[in-house]
Order: structure tokens, then sequence, then C-alpha cells
């Protein structure tokens, strides 16, 4: 009996693609059960790009300034994505918010991550916000993407204490340290399990 075939992730970026290389360096190992067939990214020359070139996985840029309409880079975007036949597309630093017809396509395979513990600190500025807040406990989220801002089912969620001499750049390393581990570590469970979602509750059996 063969093992099955990799699950395809196809991964969104837009800057250096920590997280983008922490899933090419599980996915090397067969029994992690995914493998990254495309990254995407909103612009030319980013650190992201070089390390998927290094891997050779193919790559394509989606500028939204080359479109005429919001809607068109957001319709380019999802057929490029469609293209690679993806089980699972992860936004990974991805900074651009995905329009209805990327949703419409993906809106149930879609993910991303938040460096705070939503759904507080929703945004730009999850470490800052939590920080001046006053928390003591702060995180990331990993979620499935709808047309919210960091509204959409949660997947998992891993917690950060907040030091007392904490700030937002100390804190932010710290949780993207944790935020990188769950990220890999889910994707894993995703392609692996399966999943269902069902009143916002996301179940992976």
């Amino acid at each position: 009996m063969t093992d099955p075939a990799p699950a395809r992730l196809v991964v969104l970026v837009s800057g250096s693609g920590s997280n983008l290389q922490a899933l090419l360096d599980a996915s090397a190992d067969p029994a992690y059960g995914a493998q990254v067939v495309a990254v995407g990214a909103d612009r030319d020359g980013i650190a992201g790009l070089d390390r998927a070139a290094a891997a050779g996985v193919p790559t394509f840029v989606d500028s939204v300034k080359a479109y005429e309409t919001r809607d068109d880079w957001d319709a380019a975007l999802a057929a490029h994505v469609a293209e690679f036949k993806p089980d699972l597309v992860v936004s990974a630093g991805f900074l651009k918010l995905v329009g209805p017809q990327f949703l419409a396509a993906f809106g149930d395979r879609y993910i991303n991550t938040h460096n705070a513990l939503l759904p507080a600190f929703p945004g730009m500025h999850g470490p800052r916000d939590a920080l001046a807040y006053g928390v003591k406990i702060a995180g990331a989220t990993l979620f499935f993407v709808d047309a919210g801002v960091d509204t959409g089912p949660i997947i998992a969620q891993v917690a950060v204490p907040v030091l007392d001499d904490d700030t937002e750049d100390t804190l932010t390393e710290r949780i993207k340290v944790a935020e990188r581990a769950q990220l890999v570590d889910q994707v894993g469970r995703l392609v692996r399990a399966g999943w269902t979602i069902k009143n916002r509750k996301v179940r992976i059996p």
C-alpha cells in the first residue's frame, strides 16, 4: 500500500518569509504530510520569494497596483492560487486582505496567523495593543479567514506570558517563536486528519 500523496500548500507572503521557511523545513519530512507547491506574493524583491526559489518552489507575484481595481487583483490572485490546486492556502505574513472572489474559492481552506489572542487586539498592532492594555498573557491565534479583519473561526491559540520589562519588540519576538511553532504543528494536523467548521467551531479529528 502506497502512502497518500502529501497535501498541497500554497503559501502567500509579503516579507521575509520566516513562517514560509518553517513550513518548507517541516515538509521536507514525508511524515509531515504536506508539500509547499507554490509561493505567491504581493510584491517583488522580498526574501520570501528568495526562500521559495532556493527550495525550488514555483512563485508568482500579484501586486495590487498592477490591476485597475481591487476586484481585478482579487480575481487574479484567486486564479493564480487555483492553478496549483491547493488543499490548504496559508497566509504567512501576507499583508493584503483578500476579497469575495478569493474567499468564495478558498474561504474554508485559507488560514492566517495573528500575533494576539483573538478576539482581543485584532489588526496590525496586536502586541503593542496588548502591552498598552496591560494584559498578563499575550499569544498567537491561527484561524480560517473570513470577510472580516481577524474574525474567522479559530483553529488554535498559544499563550505567551507578558513580562514586566517587555517592550513591543521583545514581546513581538517571543510571540513569533510560539506563533511559528503553532503554525507548523497545526498545518500538519489539518492536512493529516482533516477538519470541519460548524457554528464557528473548528474540529480536527
